[in-house]
């Protein structure tokens, strides 16, 4: 089957309202332009908190932050919590940056809600607050929000796996390897996913559902004890590529049939790309790009410490499903074009 026409990488797009961005992003080359002239910007200093560090998302996101930094003679301050359910370290962590004097705080929180009395106090104390990958309720606790549209992304891998199933001929038996409850990224990707393959929350199709906290170790237990059960389950969803490694593990010890099931996941991991993705372990996943977010959140606080404009509003930093078995009516990019965008 012939292959999506290649187009170039997947643009930082807005959605819904406009943003003021262009406006700071003019500003930021217009200080930058006088320091060329004269001396360099005064520092900002701003701190990033991620959810944890054994996911390669995460590492990239910071690695990102710190070479733009370094760009925008910015000083970094960095934390992370344990899990993506750690919520009192990234609490500590909000309250140290602001004692540090932190002008911007860049935050993947851990939990929709439970973080905002301590975002609603940096705020207070004039501190620049942008949540990234994952949104805080309401939304209008942060100044601004620069993410995937999580919903987009599990409607894309729900519809490969719906037209991946019929190509194969199977009766859809669905099992979901969710995030945790209270984390809006994850709710989202689910509800994208069941969109996508025009199920409902309660329909017979969807067999088993559990959550595994974005961990390989979880995903594996999950998807052993989904078997244990309903041995016929040929679609798998996956809130990411680390449970999908996960239960990939479980399948290949009970000796699933790969070839005929549907196996999606959303992240676009470089590794993952390399390892699951282009062996065809990991039919499609929905491929996100941690690094835009990074660099758009450095680039708005940095022009907004110097006299730009306050970033505001919803930033859509692209999502692309990836795949080397695409899917008719589902477009898609390949292998190759995901290992050299990987993380954006």
């Amino acid at each position: 089957m012939a292959r999506t026409q290649s187009r170039p990488s997947a643009p930082v797009r807005r959605v819904g309202r406009v943003w003021r961005l262009g406006a700071a992003a003019l500003a930021l080359g217009f200080t930058l332009g006088l320091g060329a002239c004269s001396s360099a910007p005064d520092p900002v200093t701003i701190g990033l908190i991620t959810k944890q560090e054994e996911n390669p998302y995460w590492r990239s996101m910071k690695q990102m932050a710190e070479n733009q930094a370094s760009r925008d003679n910015v000083n970094l301050l960095t934390a992370t919590g344990t899990s993506d359910v750690d919520v009192e370290s990234q609490r500590r962590a909000i309250r140290d940056m602001v004692a540090q004097g932190a002008h911007g705080i860049i935050l993947a929180p851990t939990s929709s809600t439970a973080l905002n009395p301590d975002i609603e106090a940096a705020r207070q104390a004039g501190v620049i607050v942008i949540a990234v990958d994952t949104p805080v309720d309401p939304v209008s606790t942060v100044d601004a929000y620069y993410a995937t549209d999580n919903q987009e992304a599990g409607r894309q891998v729900g519809r490969y796996a719906a037209a991946k199933a019929g190509e194969l001929g199977l009766t859809p038996r669905v099992a979901m390897l969710n995030l945790a409850p209270g984390i809006s990224s994850g709710l989202e990707r689910g509800a994208g996913f069941l969109e996508g393959m025009g199920l409902a929350a309660e329909a017979p199709e969807l067999v088993a559902s559990a959550d595994t906290q974005g961990d390989r170790q979880l995903g594996e237990q999950a998807m052993a004890s989904i078997l244990a059960q309903h041995p016929d389950v040929n679609v798998v969803y996956t809130v990411n590529e680390q449970a999908a490694l996960g239960a990939l593990e479980a399948l290949k010890a009970a000796d699933a049939d790969l070839s005929r099931m549907v196996i999606v996941s959303i992240d676009g991991g470089c590794q993952a790309m390399r390892d699951a993705v282009r062996p065809g372990d990991i039919d499609a996943t929905a491929m996100q790009f941690p690094e835009n977010m990074a660099r758009e959140s450095v680039r708005a606080i940095a022009s907004a410490e110097r006299g730009g404009e306050t970033p505001s509003g919803y930033l859509n930093t692209g999502v692309e499903l990836i795949t080397d078995a695409p899917a008719a009516g589902v477009p898609s990019r390949d292998t190759p074009y995901g290992i050299r965008n990987c993380w954006g």
